[in-house]
């Protein structure tokens, strides 16, 4: 009774914290995600007789994370609504791509170099990590504010959370089935296995979808039909799991389903959802900066910040190749390309993937936490500098 009310009380603690980060980077107009990996790291510095001060069993970490990653996948499919595909959204998506390429090419080659990976699949992880861009928090800083530019990166972010989130994983997968090798012979032998993860994975979010919104489209309540959502989400992903299928690809066809079929109170459920993914933010991104220890060294701040400049120069060559045509200035590609900001989607990956026993995960963990720090430093420093990229255009919202 008394470790679970230690544990209880190390997680009051968490909360509290991210409550009075909040309040603070609000009146500061400071990131919170920010302040809340630099507590993170803080807290995970700390021992107490020899151990760390603050501190969560295996178990625990597991379920948080598994928790966390099934509401964030199906938060972020359930918003992506295929009928509002337009031209500029055509444009984001096809942008979205050509970075992925580019970084699985380009950044995997320049990680494995300078970082020495042995593993082509652990830098094919990082590199599809680094595709992601999560602005919300910086730009939240300018919600005053209305410009395409703006409204470009948070489109951005919204279309390419599902891949960046489910990309991972599948590449994990790959790893494991093909047992770290890319041979045709080991790619034949275990395509059988590899195709049953995809189809039992997109089956079974699509079946429990069905059978959920069947229930859903008439009656509605305000009590159950949040809990059902929850349920069914969470459903999805251990079903999945249990008949050897991609449990995230699965809750990405249920998120996708969610959003693209008519619900009743659907917006209201969408709600819930968003409240409940926040709250878990605080516990996901304090956690990461205490279990995901960065080394403190010359070396590594030189290497790492090396390889994020040319992961600024990849980003800024997609944004010029894809966005062609597009009409934006070149000081407003540029800014485009410094808001490259990782939020909760990429958070909570590495949140997962640290609770796995993965051999070398470190390293990667290690660079995907510097370039949250680097990219969310640097995407303020941009933001306060707006009035200089964009000169013109920028209208102020009253509310």
């Amino acid at each position: 009774m008394a470790t679970v009310l230690v544990f209880l009380t190390y997680l009051g603690i968490i909360l509290l914290i991210g409550l009075l980060t909040s309040i603070i980077s609000n009146k500061f107009k400071i990131p919170n995600i920010l302040l809340l990996l630099l507590i993170g790291i803080g807290l995970g510095k700390i021992e107490y007789k020899g151990g760390p001060l603050i501190f969560f069993p295996e178990l625990f970490m597991t379920g948080i994370s598994i928790l966390a990653l099934v509401m964030i996948v199906f938060e972020a499919a359930s918003r992506f609504k295929l009928k509002k595909l337009d031209y500029l959204s055509l444009h984001i998506f096809w942008l979205s791509i050509v970075f992925l390429v580019f970084n699985l090419i380009f950044l995997t080659f320049f990680t494995m170099i300078i970082f020495d990976v042995k593993s082509i699949f652990l830098a094919f992880m990082f590199a599809s990590l680094m595709s992601g861009t999560g602005p919300s928090a910086v730009l939240s800083m300018l919600k005053n504010t209305s410009h395409r530019v703006f409204e470009f990166l948070k489109l951005e972010s919204l279309l390419n959370t599902p891949l960046v989130v489910l990309l991972p994983f599948l590449i994990l997968d790959l790893k494991t089935t093909l047992k770290g090798q890319i041979l045709i012979t080991t790619f034949i032998d275990q395509f059988v296995p590899l195709l049953q993860q995809f189809v039992v994975g997109i089956g079974s979010g699509v079946l429990i979808g069905l059978i959920m919104f069947k229930f859903m489209k008439k009656q509605y309540s305000v009590v159950l039909s949040p809990l059902a959502v929850i349920t069914a989400a969470l459903l999805t992903y251990t079903i999945a799991e249990n008949l050897q299928g991609n449990g995230v690809l699965a809750v990405t066809s249920m998120g996708l389903l969610f959003g693209n079929v008519y619900v009743k109170q659907r917006f209201q459920l969408q709600e819930f959802s968003s409240v409940f993914s926040n709250s878990l933010e605080i516990l996901v991104f304090v956690l990461i900066g205490m279990i995901v220890v960065i080394p403190f060294s010359l070396e590594f701040f030189i290497k790492s910040v090396v390889l994020f400049i040319l992961y600024l120069a990849i980003r800024f060559f997609a944004i010029i190749f894809s966005l062609r045509g597009m009409n934006f200035t070149l000081k407003e590609e540029i800014f485009m390309s410094l808001n490259a900001q990782k939020g909760i989607a990429v958070a909570v990956v590495v949140f997962s993937l640290a609770t796995l026993n993965i051999a070398g995960i470190e390293s990667i963990l290690n660079l995907v936490l510097a370039f949250m720090l680097y990219s969310i430093i640097l995407s303020s420093i941009a933001l306060r500098m707006t009035k200089f990229f964009i000169k013109t255009g920028i209208k102020e919202v009253k509310g």
